[in-house]
């Protein structure tokens, strides 16, 4: 009995670990794609005169930043 409730809880932590990385996911998917809006609004602002450089630039280094520590996925699905 005891070595089956060891493998259980060995099978709930597991499945526990799976569901925080992929929320940690679904996260940083959500947070790419806000910064790339950021960045379009940014762009746009700037090419109607009622925005800067600038604040394009910045978006973009944020967007950057992001890619760096997350990856690029969040993109093929935009």
């Amino acid at each position: 009995m005891a070595g089956f409730l060891d493998r259980a809880k060995e099978q709930a932590q597991r499945s526990m670990a799976q569901g925080k990385e992929k929320l940690e996911e679904v996260q940083a998917q959500r947070a790419g794609g806000d910064l790339l809006k950021k960045l379009g609004a940014a762009y746009y602002a700037e090419r109607r005169g009622a925005g800067t450089p600038e604040a394009t630039h910045q978006a973009l280094s944020a967007l950057e930043a992001h890619i760096a520590v997350h990856g690029d996925s969040f993109l093929r699905g935009a």
